[in-house]
């Protein structure tokens, strides 16, 4: 019986590199976290305990607050606390240095799906595995800025329906992202770059960004 025949086979190492990029805002961001009462109650109607819908009183200084990505801690505050109380609250976390941050995924599909837009991909697919961007351990970058402001948009939710959303908006904001990336992979360093730098314009990130057809959320890779 013949021997089997041996076939010599080249593995291509895996060389991962980093590189360190800070993107700059060219519009504000609007936020929108998901709040812990809007968790609680989405868990509670999958589990079947939702009660019947009640009136509850808005208070748009606690949509504010949870709307926004916490690294330092989050001012804490009863279910009766007025509006006035809520923002003396953030104002104190503002003096003691409170910080931001953002989920650093907003920018990573921002940017593939600027590629795939721009004709540079043929697929998403391919994309999500060129390069990655490293976050804490929630999946957040810290955000630098200036003190974020409420601000108040009027939405659609279905049928006809208005409602006010009371969001966080930072304004004059940058983060340093660092990047991951496979230097013998499909997609070269100034490929990776340039496809970050086309999400900033192309589609942005967060609420009423280009992508969802705003204009927030914009930014650039800064080259200096």
């Amino acid at each position: 019986m013949a021997a089997a025949k041996q076939e010599l086979i080249a593995i291509k190492p895996i060389e991962i590199q980093k590189v360190y990029l800070r993107l700059t805002g060219d519009t504000p961001i609007i936020m929108h976290a998901w709040s812990e009462k809007a968790k609680r109650m989405m868990l509670e109607a999958q589990q079947g305990k939702a009660k019947g819908k009640q009136k509850e009183i808005r208070r748009p200084a606690d949509d504010f607050i949870q709307s926004m990505y916490w690294l330092s801690e989050k001012p804490c505050y009863s279910d009766t606390a007025s509006d006035e109380e809520i923002m003396e609250l953030f104002n104190d976390a503002i003096r003691n240095g409170a910080r931001f941050g953002c989920p650093v995924t907003a920018f990573k599909q921002a940017a593939i799906s600027a590629a795939y837009r721009s004709g540079w991909s043929k697929d998403k697919v391919s994309l999500q595995g060129a390069f990655f961007i490293e976050s804490d351990e929630n999946g957040n970058t810290e955000l630098f800025s200036d003190p974020p402001i409420m601000r108040e948009d009027m939405v659609r939710i279905g049928m006809g329906t208005a409602d006010l959303r009371y969001r966080g908006e930072f304004r004059n904001w940058n983060v340093d992202l660092t990047i991951d990336y496979n230097k013998n992979g499909q997609y070269s360093l100034e490929n990776i770059i340039n496809i970050i730098n086309a999400g900033g314009f192309s589609c942005g990130v967060f609420e009423s960004r280009p992508e969802k057809g705003g204009q927030n959320g914009m930014y650039h890779v800064e080259t200096n």
